[in-house]
């Protein structure tokens, strides 16, 4: 079974907040492929990096979509971090997978 996270920023890259619908349409698309899903949105996680040692770090405001899978489709989700660049308006996203054990 795999762990899949879904880091999405909460704002444009130009500090404008990203409309509800986008994120409503990444749930309702994950419940329907996985048949659930866990999102942590009450308090957003904070990524900072630094792409230059000269300038302060970068700083973005994310939610964290889960999904659980008993494969990972290494391809499917490759096309569909794609379409969420795009529809975010962002350069990369991260999406991360994990095995895990259910206990």
């Amino acid at each position: 079974m795999y762990l899949i996270q879904i880091l999405l920023p909460l704002y444009r890259n130009d500090g404008q907040a990203l409309p509800r619908a986008l994120f409503r349409q990444v749930r309702d698309e994950l419940i329907e492929r996985f048949g659930g899903l866990t999102a942590y949105t009450r308090a957003p996680a904070s990524g900072y990096w630094q792409e230059d040692p000269q300038a302060p770090p970068n700083h973005d405001d994310s939610v964290i979509y889960e999904v659980m899978a008993a494969r990972l489709e290494r391809h499917w989700w490759q096309r569909y971090r794609g379409e969420l660049e795009r529809r975010f308006e962002q350069e990369s996203l991260l999406l991360r997978a994990q095995r895990v054990e259910r206990l």
